[in-house]
């Protein structure tokens, strides 16, 4: 006799779907008390998830925590900036590892293929290898970055169209980041 297979079923650190949502609203939702809370459920689940977590959640847990970090007032713009490029060259090098990987492919290309602002690269590159850069930027920098995990992932995963926006929109939102990131390069490496 043949027995029916049950499905695979996968393990995961969060408890279940709730969990989930409520640690990405909290993440999202500007409220630092709230994200703190969120950090450290993600927290708990990297310590029984280790390696597997998720690379888009970790990303997402160091840039939150250091908006957190930010807005408590009490690192210096120096100390502000090393923790946001640090979070910032993290993301860059792991969301382009993996092709990276099978290919030797070019940074500014890989982000292009992934739509990750190019600027966001040279920023990455400029915390690696350069001077570094006025905290604006960085601020820039993660709330980008930031945005695009949400879109790309967080959502995603929600299964929803929490992020999708009018297509005008996004052209406005798009040519005004242009405009104000044109602004910030400008004096940005001084």
């Amino acid at each position: 006799a043949r027995r029916r297979l049950k499905p695979l079923r996968t393990v995961v650190a969060w408890r279940g779907r709730a969990e989930w949502d409520q640690v990405m609203v909290g993440l999202y939702c500007g409220d630092s008390r709230l994200q703190q809370d969120a950090l450290d459920r993600v927290s708990a689940w990297k310590s029984r998830y280790g390696p597997k977590m998720p690379l888009a959640v970790d990303c997402t847990a160091e840039l939150i925590r250091c908006k957190v970090l930010d807005s408590s007032g009490r690192l210096k713009s120096h100390e502000l900036i090393l923790s946001y490029g640090l979070a910032l060259v993290r993301f860059v090098n792991l969301i382009t590892e993996r092709k990276q990987k099978m290919v030797s492919i070019p940074l500014r290309q890989l982000a292009r293929e992934v739509d990750i602002p190019v600027w966001v690269v040279d920023l990455r590159h400029e915390l690696t290898h350069g001077k570094l850069p006025r905290l604006a930027l960085c601020r820039k920098g993660c709330d980008v970055v930031l945005d695009w995990l949400r879109k790309m992932y967080w959502s995603r995963q929600l299964g929803n169209n929490l992020c999708e926006e009018d297509e005008d929109e996004d052209e406005e939102e798009e040519q005004e980041e242009v405009e104000a990131n044109a602004e910030l390069d400008s004096d940005a490496w001084e």
